[in-house]
């Protein structure tokens, strides 16, 4: 089985060597980048499984860079940034990454979660449905887009992939922040809860929920959320 590959958005050289050199002793492939702009040449030819991205970056806002690789790559997007500030890393959720690290970080726990990212990632298993369709939508995993009835597609992010089927495959059935956190990966707190308020949040909006009255993913206060949908897999 070919090791998964991670790659390393960095201006900083003796940062991606050391992000290297844990992820290799950890049992990736890794690919480091010190520009954005050498960085989206090497994705025509190279699809990585984990982009880790600095926003610092000499030559590209970072923060358009994640949005867009958000929605065109088949990658998990971890941040890896000196930006403390809670806006920071909401902005980045909001804009499509699937966690946020801030420097200085410890090298296992950048380990720990390219591992858990790997682990869920978007890959299919074998056997694996890619396409569900709910209450006139279709959500196909394939691709990462949404078509409405009269097949009009919008992109979603893996972020927002990871929450939607995790809802498809239990419909009905109240899934609860704790089992979320279990399923998808991160470290658990106030992070993690306003990462998943994001992601539903989009989810909804896509979906033209009434963010007042939602229909189809329902949050039951106190206990998580429950997808009312009646969903087929194909």
């Amino acid at each position: 089985m070919t090791q998964p590959l991670v790659t390393i958005l960095d201006d900083e050289p003796e940062i991606r060597q050391m992000l290297s050199d844990a992820l290799t002793e950890a049992g990736f492939r890794t690919m480091g980048f010190g520009r954005a702009t050498e960085f989206e040449a090497a994705l025509r030819t190279t699809a990585p499984d984990v982009c880790l991205v600095d926003l610092g970056l000499p030559d590209r806002d970072g923060l358009t860079l994640v949005h867009r690789l958000a929605l065109e790559s088949g990658a998990a997007i971890i941040i890896v940034s000196g930006r403390a500030q809670v806006q920071d890393r909401v902005t980045g959720l909001e804009l499509g990454a699937d966690d946020y690290i801030i420097k200085p970080f410890e090298l296992a726990e950048v380990v720990a979660r390219v591992r858990a990212r790997v682990r869920d990632g978007r890959t299919e298993r074998p056997g694996e449905s890619s396409t569900a369709t709910f209450e006139g939508w279709t959500a196909r995993f394939d691709r990462y887009v949404l078509e409405d009835a009269n097949g009009k597609e919008s992109a979603f992010s893996h972020a927002e992939g990871e929450v939607l089927r995790l809802f498809l495959e239990a419909p009905k059935r109240l899934i609860t922040r704790a089992q979320m956190q279990e399923q998808l990966g991160g470290a658990a707190g106030e992070s993690f809860d306003r990462a998943m308020d994001v992601r539903i949040s989009r989810l909804r909006t896509k979906l033209g929920e009434d963010p007042k009255n939602p229909k189809l993913i329902k949050t039951i206060y106190g206990a998580g959320y429950i997808f009312l949908g009646d969903v087929a897999w194909r």
